[in-house]
Formats: C-alpha cells, sequence, structure tokens
C-alpha cells in the first residue's frame, strides 16, 4: 500500500482485527484511483447503553488530486458494518470520478425555453 494512512480510534478498545480489516478495504480502494493521496479513518463509538445498545460512527477522509471524499457511516452494535457502509460509499465516489475523468458521463446541455416547442 503506497498512501499514507492514519486510523484514530475513540471510545472502542483497540484490536489488531479492526484495524486489519481497515487496511484491506483501504487497499482495496487503490484498485479504483491509483493517485489517492491520503486516507484518514475515524472509529468512534459515541455511546453505550444498556437498553438501547451501543452505536458507532465511521468517518473516511480521502484525499485525490483536486478533491476531498468524505464518507461519515452509524451503526448500531458493529463498527464492522458502519465501515464496510463507508468504504463502500467511498469506492461508488470514486468510481463516479473516475467515469467523469475518463469522459464516460455525458454532460447535460442547457436549452432555453424559446427552444423546446418554440412555433414559428
Amino acid at each position: 500500500m503506497t498512501m499514507p494512512l492514519q486510523i484514530t480510534v475513540l471510545n472502542v478498545p483497540h484490536s489488531a482485527a479492526l484495524e486489519a480489516r481497515v487496511l484491506k478495504m483501504a487497499e482495496k480502494l487503490e484498485q479504483f484511483h491509483a493517485r489517492i493521496m491520503s486516507c484518514r479513518v475515524g472509529i468512534e463509538e459515541l455511546r453505550r447503553h444498556r437498553s438501547r445498545g451501543r452505536l458507532f460512527h465511521v468517518r473516511v477522509d480521502l484525499r485525490i488530486p483536486g478533491k476531498e471524499l468524505v464518507s461519515n457511516h452509524r451503526h448500531n452494535k458493529d463498527p464492522y458494518l458502519a465501515l464496510r457502509d463507508a468504504f463502500d460509499s467511498l469506492r461508488r465516489q470514486l468510481e463516479d470520478v473516475s467515469r467523469v475523468k475518463r469522459g464516460e458521463v455525458k454532460r447535460r446541455t442547457r436549452t432555453g425555453r424559446g427552444e423546446r416547442g418554440a412555433q414559428p
């Protein structure tokens, strides 16, 4: 992996399995865009309540030349699901950026009101 990766964990016991999952998902993102400059992942437990359960918040900031892509996801009970959803969202954003860059997305042309349905 060539991109710098920063992982921040708040209010969650740090585990090697969680860190390994983040590394694996970040490596997969490099398949969709080759020039990722940095990736910051924040995993936080927002609340721990006896009857309501746990709420996890995952934020991923990804920088590519000319853009910063951000994904925020929350999930009850499982930080791995919030992590998966955040990285899936980033993957879709990277695919969209790549499509636009390759020119596969058509640009809309603005038509004036007089052009459509105008009678001579």
